[in-house]
Formats: structure tokens, sequence, C-alpha cells
């Protein structure tokens, strides 16, 4: 059944965004599987595309650029003549332009399903409200009041995210679907499993390389993992790279000025990403809040043991085969031991490596897009009783 299905969502084009990177991945395997595919955004018009012009913010418009997210304007002639082009109306975020394609969707009879990609902290921690727990219920309870309660089918990339708003009465019906890593990622820890991982690059040569990936922001903690290397027993051979851009560069780039090896920040395409991640040792995820953390499971697909902050807002501490696995979010010195534990014992990593490569499989989004997809389907049947 091929199905002409409508993304609408804010920011598309950028690869520092989890959602926005989902949103090209499952739109590319979405068209491999016979669909057609095109998007409402903000940008550049383009054939796959319905264009809106891009909304500037008053006063957060330098920090949205950091973060490489706009919001698009609302243009109801374009937006009504992507909606009315589609079978089925997708929404990845809560915001203007999702709720007026909604708005028409409904009125014209067309089905429609919404994805919980965003927690509200993500946006709070930007502004240092990020443990504001009165603001973030507030957020959650709009969302779901003016956007996901016009629902019957949403989208949660981990079943940590569907349980966040089952408990704050989402009631539509919620499909746990990962948002799934490319087979380029699975293919290349198979050869570092089978054939033995690359030799490092010069410039790492006799270093411990320790990564990180992800936007360098308030609630992702590159803080912890920085302040953690000093802690360490290898601090004088630990080189951390960070993979990623952000607001909170300048800090960072500060911060670490004084290891004995300074991070390396860098913004990557995903083939560099998959050899920086075969000749590392170790990958940190210390994020605070997570729906989901494709970057770490990316990370553990090309042979490499995470270790995860156990935070109790993020879903990525789902991913960890034991608790060895596992650091106090937030802690340096607890960071610090578990790198030690891994870094002390190189032939049980080793084996713990492949295990985490084999369970990465389990992510494919070649599978994850064939469970999306059954869901659109499904809003469609839903739609016509």
């Amino acid at each position: 059944m091929s199905v002409k299905i409508l993304f609408v969502i804010d920011t598309y084009d950028t690869s520092n965004n989890g959602t926005s990177i989902s949103a090209r991945r499952y739109a590319e395997e979405l068209r491999k599987r016979g669909n057609e595919v095109k998007i409402l955004t903000s940008g550049a018009p383009g054939d796959d595309r319905f264009a809106l012009p891009t909304f500037k913010m008053p006063v957060f418009q330098p920090l949205m650029d950091k973060q490489d997210f706009n919001f698009a304007y609302n243009d109801s002639v374009v937006i009504n003549q992507a909606v009315e082009w589609a079978d089925v109306v997708h929404c990845f975020l809560p915001f203007a332009i999702e709720i007026a394609a909604k708005h028409h969707a409904d009125k014209i009879g067309k089905p429609s399903t919404a994805a919980f990609h965003i927690q509200p902290q993500n946006m709070t921690s930007s502004v240092g409200l990020g443990k504001a727990d009165w603001v973030n219920e507030r957020f959650y309870r709009n969302f779901r009041i003016f956007f996901y309660d016009k629902f019957q089918h949403i989208h949660c990339p981990s079943e940590f995210m569907a349980s966040e708003i089952r408990r704050r009465g989402y009631k539509a019906k919620l499909h746990v679907i990962s948002n799934g890593i490319g087979e380029k990622f699975i293919e290349a820890g198979h050869r570092n499993m089978e054939a033995g991982k690359p030799a490092k690059e010069p410039q790492f040569e006799g270093k411990i390389v320790v990564m990180m990936v992800g936007r360098l922001s308030k609630e992702k903690r590159q803080d912890v993992l920085i302040n953690a290397v000093p802690m360490s027993k290898y601090a004088d051979k630990i080189q951390l790279i960070f993979a990623g851009r952000g607001p909170q560069y300048d800090n960072y780039v500060a911060l670490g000025k004084g290891l004995p090896h300074p991070p390396i920040f860098d913004y990557v395409s995903s083939d560099r990403l998959i050899e920086l991640l075969s000749e590392a040792d170790l990958y940190v995820h210390a994020s605070d809040m997570e729906s989901e953390a494709i970057s770490c499971i990316e990370a553990f697909a090309t042979g490499l043991v995470p270790v995860i902050a156990n935070s109790t807002e993020s879903a990525t501490p789902q991913f960890a085969l034991d608790g060895r696995s596992l650091f106090m979010a937030g802690n340096s010195r607890d960071l610090a031991r578990a790198m030690d534990y891994w870094l002390d014992h190189p032939n049980e990593r080793a084996y713990i490596e492949r295990l985490y490569q084999k369970e990465a499989k389990r992510y494919s989004l070649s599978n994850s897009v064939r469970m999306f997809e059954q869901m659109l389907i499904e809003a469609i049947e839903d739609s016509k009783k």
C-alpha cells in the first residue's frame, strides 16, 4: 500500500538535532518502501517539501541559532495546501505549524498522527529552568490540552517517554518505536567485531579516546565528562572527542583547556562519526534528559561499551546491559570510577562490546520504519470508521 505522507516539522535540514535527523531518515526509508513523502517545514523550497518562512523569535533567536533550531512561520495557505496533498499527516512537534496542520486535517477529515520527541526540559534547560518542575509540568499539561489530546495515535521513541506522558494523563494510543539507527552503523560494528577495529590515526596513537556525541547544551552535561578526566587514573592519556555543536561550546572549550589533552570539538558527517567511534575506546553519555538518545545506540552499534548517566529524566539508561555501564547522573567522580573500571579490564570490555553490538541490531532503522508505517496505516483505517 503506497501512501502519501506529510511530515510536519519546524526545522528539517539540521544535523545537530535528533528529531530532525530522525525525520530525514524516516522519510528516506519510507520512500524506499514505496511511499511518497513530503515535508512541511521552514527553509528553502524543494521538490519534496512545502516551504514556510522562518519565524525569528524576539530576544531568543541568538540562542535558537546556536541550537540549530528555528520555528516555521504559520502560513495557512501553504499549510492547507500541504495537508490537502497528503493521505496522512504526521506532526513531529507541538508548535504553531503542527497545531495549524492538525486543525486543517481535522476540518477536511484527513487522518493524522503525532510524535512526542521533545521533553519540556530540553527547552527549559536552555534558559536555566530545567529543574523547575512546575514550569516543566505546565509545558506537559499545555502540550496535552492544546495539541496531543486531539490525536488518537502518538509515536513515542522509548518506553520511558511513553510512561512519562501516560502518567500525565495522555490518553491516545502510544506506539513505542525507536527512532532507529542506520544500517551503516550496524555494518561498521560487525566489521569491527569480526576483522578488528581499525588502527588509530596518528593524532590518537598512545591515547585513550573517549567520545560523546550530542548538541553542546546544558542538559547534555558534557561538563560532567570534562570534569571527570582529572579524577581518572588515566587522566594523562585520555583524549576526549565531542561530536556536536551548540551554545555551550565556548564554556566547554575553556573548561577543558587545563586537561593534559584538551578536548576535541568537531561537527562531523555520519561517515566521519563512524570512523571516530570505531577508533574510540569508550563512549560516555552524560545527558540528564533524553527521550531516547540515538547517538548512544549508534556508539554501541559500532562496538563501544557505553557509560551512561543513570538519570530519572532520561530514557538512555535502558540501554545499559548491567550496572557497570551506569554512573550517578551529574557526578563526575562516579563517572571517573565507571570509566576506570572498563579501562582497567580491557579483555572484559572487548567481550561486552560484542554483546552491545549484537543488542544494537534491535534498533535498526528499517525495523522502526516498518512499525511506524503500520501506525500510519492504522490511523488511516481508524479514520474510515
